[in-house]
């Protein structure tokens, strides 16, 4: 059965601070435990004024704590800017707080060269990414590549159950990867435009399912797509909420001209050049936009592609309001278990 999971940025919206976005992120991850979402997982961005998601583990202890059931993960833990050990040291302490709750999702970007300079990361280079993986999954777990105790230093507190551990990614390259750690493969549709996005997430799951090897967090082969979703009553209310994703996606001054996430007014209000215009069209690629029934069509023909188990939505529209009834009417539209209140 195909899972269904969130993926939030804890957006700063117009007319809000950080503290709403924060509190607004906690309300959407209880409604979407409460209508059955399987999973929910937190971005993490550096110097988005839009984004409050700087630090997704912590955001992860709190959610955790708000709700009793979902799956709360990263989405991702950007490694190349943290040592492999405090990575497996804070997943363990959200893994023995809340055992089989907790997943470690992880990625390779580095951010602007100022964010990258400011996180003092000149020592791990992105060419380390599998040896930081492979380090990571070793300290976890507390067993090396044949599963055998690994007895050089431990990440505590140790415990009987391990975090779940996914890849983000967009090439083979990095699916060849998740498969030789035996780690989920989450394909991002969203990160890029591409017209052949399709044919390159099947081949990079097909490579990653054929090529996987059990590991003590993960048995059996995972592939989760990650899209951006705009969901309304109507299609045509959800294309007008969609001019809002498409100004951001502009991501002028490294995502910096909007001191918050813009409205559909001031996409409206906007005044777009000609190759801006083209970029919009193209973005559209990253995008499923329409009322549920729609968009749970478009999704399923898309998880057929890519011959996915599970999607990882990001309901990335304006207004809180907006995110919580997308989400709640594709859960009825996927007929996902809703949760008894009380």
């Amino acid at each position: 059965m195909l899972k269904i999971n969130i993926l939030d940025y804890a957006v700063i919206d117009e007319g809000e601070t950080a503290a709403d976005a924060l509190t607004n992120t906690v309300k959407l991850a209880q409604t979407a435990e409460q209508f059955g979402y399987h999973r929910f997982w937190m971005a993490e961005h550096h110097d988005v004024n839009a984004f409050a998601s700087s630090s997704p583990e912590m955001m992860m202890m709190h959610l955790l704590g708000k709700t009793s059931s979902i799956r709360l993960g990263s989405g991702g833990v950007m490694i190349p800017h943290y040592s492999p050990l405090k990575v497996a040291e804070n997943f363990r302490m959200l893994e023995n707080l809340y055992p089989n709750r907790v997943d470690l999702g992880i990625g390779n970007t580095l951010g602007t060269p100022l964010v990258n300079k400011s996180m003092n990361e000149m020592r791990l280079r992105k060419q380390r990414y599998e040896e930081n993986i492979n380090d990571i999954k070793k300290y976890v777990t507390n067993t090396d590549d044949k599963n055998h105790r690994f007895n050089e230093v431990t990440a505590n507190p140790t415990g009987e159950t391990n975090p779940e551990m996914w890849v983000l990614s967009t090439s083979v390259r990095t699916a060849q990867l998740a498969a030789r750690q035996g780690i989920g493969y989450t394909f991002g549709l969203f990160p890029h435009a591409s017209k052949d996005k399709i044919s390159a997430g099947r081949e990079a799951a097909d490579v990653y399912r054929a090529e996987f090897t059990p590991s003590a967090v993960m048995k059996e082969p995972r592939v989760m797509a990650a899209p951006f979703v705009v969901v309304a009553d109507t299609n045509e209310e959800a294309s007008r909420l969609a001019k809002a994703l498409d100004l951001w996606l502009l991501g002028k001054m490294n995502f910096s001209e909007f001191k918050r996430f813009p409205s559909v007014e001031t996409a409206e209000k906007y005044t777009y050049t000609v190759e801006e215009v083209q970029k919009l069209s193209e973005n559209r690629s990253r995008m499923v936009i329409g009322d549920a029934k729609s968009v749970k069509e478009q999704l399923e023909t898309l998880s057929e592609a890519l011959t996915a188990d599970e999607l990882l939505l990001i309901p990335l529209m304006p207004k809180s309001e907006n995110r919580q009834h997308a989400i709640e009417c594709l859960a009825a539209e996927f007929n996902l278990i809703k949760k008894e209140e009380g």
